[in-house]
Order: structure tokens, then C-alpha cells, then sequence
């Protein structure tokens, strides 16, 4: 998604005149989403003083959010995170994408499973909500089993607050760089796709509550439970639309990345 663009640091008071002019225009809004794509990269003193002016700025203010990886939350100590939680910064978005370790070094994830645990654990204990992300057939059929076992791992673990599951995809201009550094990839169809989604469902053991959605564009089967209540459920429509085929599935051309 940020291939195309360089990371820098924009001035604060930048920033101030873009938050003056959406709460103007935006006077209720209650929440706000922090771009680009490595925000918790910030200095935490940088990111407190945008808490503190999107205080002052949204009356109405109940949720600020952004982008984590396992490196940034790791870079920023216990004390950072309780404190940015205290000041306003209360749902992180995490793509997990695989728990597979050999997985995650094809994809150049830059982590590893440990790590993605610990991170998520990290920002959980200071308070944070996590909508965390796992990628469906993106190991491929060589390590599916691997892939969905170990991303299950991660998340009866962790203490996410929302789950997705999305399907991969590959755009043109992406799919030379991702074979080069996963040669023995081989795409599953949308079959073998909602098999490994049953099995990542039946392996989930969490007693805590989580919101689950995949209803992604790119989801072949459009799901919506809360586990793990309705986990039984969620299996078995999904072994009913497996047993239906494709005229249970989303229609490929309303799909999109």
C-alpha cells in the first residue's frame, strides 16, 4: 500500500491546521483515524501533543486509532503506552497476516511469532483495544496447515478485541516481488481458502470476548460473529457453503483487494 511513497516526519503545526480545518467541517465527529501507515513510529512526546490538541479541537471525542506493527510497539516502552492509552489513543489496527514463522520470513514481515505475541500482549496490558488481521491462503498450499495452526496460536494468546480474516490477493504490479522471495507459493482457490478459514475458527479456544468480521472485499464468504459464542455457528456455515460450492460464494467480479 506505502510502497510508493517515504516516511518523514511532518511538522506539528502542519498537522494542527489539517485537525483546525476537520473540526470545523467535522464538529461532531467522535473519532479519529491517525494516517499514514507507521504513525505509533512517532516520538511519543509528538504523538501526546496531537492527543492533547484533538481534545481540545473534538468536543465530541471518543476514539483516536492508527496503524502498529510488532516494531513499533516493541520500540516504545510499557510506561509510552499507558501513557498515550491515558491520553486519548485507545484501538491500534495490527496485520498479523501469518503466525507461521517460515511464513512470515517469506513475506519479509520482519518479525517473528514471539514477537507478534509479545507486542500485542504489550499493548492489551497498557490498556489498548486491537483490531488484528490474519490473511487467508497467504502461505500458500505448501504451508496452509502451518500458517492457519500457528496463526490461531497467536490469537488464543493474545487478547484481541476485533478479528478479521481477509483473503490474499496479488496485484500486478506487487506479484513479481512477492514470488521472488516465495518461489514455492501456490495460490489456493476459493475452496481450499474457506477450509482454511473453518479450520483457523474451530482452532480458536479464547475465553474472552471477540468481535470477528470477514467481510472484506476480498472474502469469498461474507462472516459476522462474536466468539467465542458463536463460534459452532460460524463453522458450520461455512461447512454448509462448502458443501453448496460457488453459488454460495461472493461473485469474483464484486470482489477487489
Amino acid at each position: 500500500m506505502y510502497q510508493s511513497k517515504s516516511y518523514e516526519v511532518r511538522d506539528i503545526e502542519e498537522v494542527y491546521k489539517e485537525i483546525d480545518e476537520l473540526s470545523r467541517d467535522y464538529p461532531q465527529s467522535r473519532k479519529v483515524f491517525l494516517a499514514d501507515g507507521d504513525a505509533l513510529s512517532l516520538d511519543t512526546e509528538y504523538l501526546l501533543a496531537l492527543l492533547e490538541y484533538l481534545k481540545k479541537s473534538f468536543a465530541k471525542l471518543r476514539r483516536v486509532s492508527l496503524y502498529a506493527s510488532a516494531q513499533n510497539i516493541i520500540n516504545k516502552s510499557s510506561d509510552d503506552l499507558e501513557l498515550l492509552y491515558a491520553n486519548g489513543l485507545n484501538l491500534i489496527y495490527y496485520g498479523v497476516e501469518s503466525g507461521s514463522d517460515m511464513v512470515l520470513k517469506k513475506i519479509t514481515k520482519g518479525v517473528n511469532q514471539s514477537e507478534i505475541i509479545a507486542s500485542l500482549n504489550k499493548a492489551s496490558d497498557a490498556g489498548m483495544k486491537i483490531s488484528a488481521t490474519v490473511i487467508l491462503g497467504i502461505g500458500g498450499s505448501k504451508y496452509t496447515d502451518e500458517h492457519i495452526r500457528e496463526s490461531a496460536k497467536i490469537i488464543n494468546e493474545t487478547k484481541v478485541t476485533y478479528l478479521s480474516t481477509l483473503q490474499l490477493g496479488l496485484e500486478e504490479d506487487s506479484k513479481e516481488k512477492f514470488y521472488k522471495n516465495f518461489s514455492d507459493f501456490t495460490m489456493l482457490d476459493d475452496h481450499e481458502i474457506l477450509h482454511e478459514q473453518k479450520r483457523f475458527i474451530a482452532l480458536l479456544n479464547t475465553s474472552h470476548k471477540i468481535i470477528f468480521r470477514s467481510n472484506h472485499a476480498s472474502n469469498a464468504l461474507h462472516l459476522a460473529g462474536t466468539l467465542p459464542r458463536d463460534k459452532a455457528r460460524l463453522v458450520q456455515e461455512l461447512a454448509v457453503a462448502l458443501d453448496v460450492g460457488e453459488s454460495a460464494f461472493v461473485p469474483k467480479v464484486f470482489r477487489g483487494f
